[in-house]
């Protein structure tokens, strides 16, 4: 009976010692918020005219006039709706789970020692970025016990090297062995294109899914720690090793393509926007120079024409659009694919433009007379994910969810050659500088190299996820 008496007496205590520890409104109190109120308390939607978004707006509440009353949580109506069992509660039941008991108690504790916000801390700052500003990414670890999908890669510009999207790190790969040579930490969850500039910094858009976006220059080439061969570098702390952030998006970041001539870097995704920036000075010195919003949902594929007056943009709305980018006006509206268009490219000529979806074709139409069609291809068993140019040839390579990559005359508008060695939905796809070499990556985690020209069959298939435990192929 003692002993049951001094547990009460010392849990007790306990909780009364977490009671007395002051609560943090932008540590502990804004990310209940934003994962459980501001989907329908954000700026654009402010259900019952309620804006949680700042802690200023928090406090001025909505329809029903101020929902905190400071040092009263029993009398707070923002309280009494994340606890009350009742149809008024919030979440609404059709929009969610309730508030986790913890959260919830968290939230009361705020209110009664005052509702009072952070020292420091801007009562119009934006919660979302504030916790963004605050959040630090997760060290990879030495080695995975899952595949990390493959959502981009990129040759380095000798050739010798294959730059690989992994889980909060860049890989970096020798080609054609297949040995991982360095690895570099990002902030970024997932990189969803890759791109090298002239001079060799390389440029990344990426994010969180939901939660942040970005587009940032890294330098590969900067010196790093070696650790059982391979090179670590920090692209999160390190300047010499990420250059400089372009973009702090909402959401992810999903394509970017440079001019042929290497002055323009053009970036788009979830936001539905595509940012431009002159980048001819080098990448420190990189400028925004025009922003085109011109689809009604999520751009997943840009390209720019060779003389760099033209923008062409495919996306989730299901068209495929080109913008000219002095007048700064759409050109055309293709809507022939009439599913999601995930991958576009410009010809080489300028006039025409090539893209590919949820339709499982290939297809090429003219800027000219509406968008007039010339040649659909079909043949693959699923939804193309990507496009790749030859950078000499007049070939063309495509990524599926079948689980090859094709080729494609495109003087001809014909079908080349089958490529295979994936063992799932290829989504990534790139041709080498000297277009001696094709990789793909994919869902399985996988990178497959091919000889160009050379057998259907991959040279080398290896798993692209560090210390995971697959054999190569």
């Amino acid at each position: 009976m003692r002993l049951a008496i001094l547990t009460l007496l010392a849990l007790a205590t306990a909780e009364s010692r977490a009671a007395d520890k002051p609560v943090s409104f932008i540590n502990d109190v804004a990310p209940v918020l934003k994962e459980n109120c501001l989907a329908c308390h954000d700026a654009k939607k402010r259900n019952g005219k309620y804006d949680m978004t700042t802690f200023e707006k928090l406090l001025l509440g909505g329809v029903n006039g101020e929902a905190i009353v400071p040092g009263k949580p029993e009398e707070s109506d923002f309280h009494d709706l994340i606890v009350t069992a009742e149809e008024r509660r919030m979440p609404p039941r059709d929009k969610g789970e309730a508030v986790p008991a913890d959260k919830a108690k968290v939230v009361a504790e705020w209110i009664r020692q005052g509702a009072k916000l952070d020292a420091g801390l801007d009562p119009k700052a934006d919660l979302v970025r504030e916790l963004r500003l605050r959040w630090v990414p997760p060290t990879p670890p030495a080695a995975y016990k899952y595949p990390a999908i493959v959502n981009a890669l990129a040759f380095t510009p000798d050739g010798k090297g294959l730059v690989v999207g992994g889980h909060h790190e860049l890989t970096v790969w020798s080609v054609p062995e297949g040995v991982l040579t360095k690895r570099v930490r990002t902030r970024a969850e997932r990189a969803y294109a890759l791109a090298f500039l002239p001079g060799g910094a390389l440029a990344v858009a990426g994010g969180r899914p939901g939660q942040e976006g970005d587009v940032r220059l890294y330098d590969l080439n900067a010196p790093g720690q070696a650790v059982a061969g391979v090179t670590m570098l920090d692209g999160v702390g390190d300047p010499k090793v990420m250059l400089k952030q372009l973009l702090d998006a909402d959401d992810s970041v999903l394509c970017l393509a440079v001019s042929p001539d290497g002055k323009t870097l053009a970036a788009g995704g979830c936001d539905r926007a595509v940012r431009l920036w002159d980048v001819s000075a080098g990448p420190l010195a990189a400028t925004l120079t025009q922003t085109v919003e011109n689809h009604a949902d999520w751009v997943l594929g840009v390209s720019l024409s060779a003389d760099g007056k033209s923008l062409a943009t495919a996306a989730r709305d299901k068209t495929a659009k080109v913008w000219d980018l002095k007048a700064k006006e759409s050109v055309v509206t293709y809507p022939e694919h009439q599913n999601t268009v995930y991958a576009v490219a410009f010809h080489p000529d300028g006039t025409q433009v090539y893209s590919a979806g949820g339709d499982a074709q290939l297809r090429l139409w003219k800027l000219g007379g509406e968008g007039k069609g010339v040649k659909s291809l079909g043949g693959h068993g699923g939804e193309v994910f990507r496009v790749a140019l030859h950078p000499t040839k007049p070939v063309a390579a495509t990524a599926s969810a079948d689980k090859t990559v094709r080729l494609w005359d495109t003087a001809k508008m014909a079908a080349l050659q089958t490529l295979t060695g994936p063992s799932d939905y290829v989504y990534a796809v790139a041709f080498s500088a000297d277009g001696a070499w094709v990789a793909a990556g994919g869902y399985g985690g996988e990178v497959s190299l091919w000889k160009q020209p050379g057998d259907a069959k991959a040279f080398k298939t290896f798993s692209a996820t560090p210390g995971l435990a697959v054999a190569a192929k």
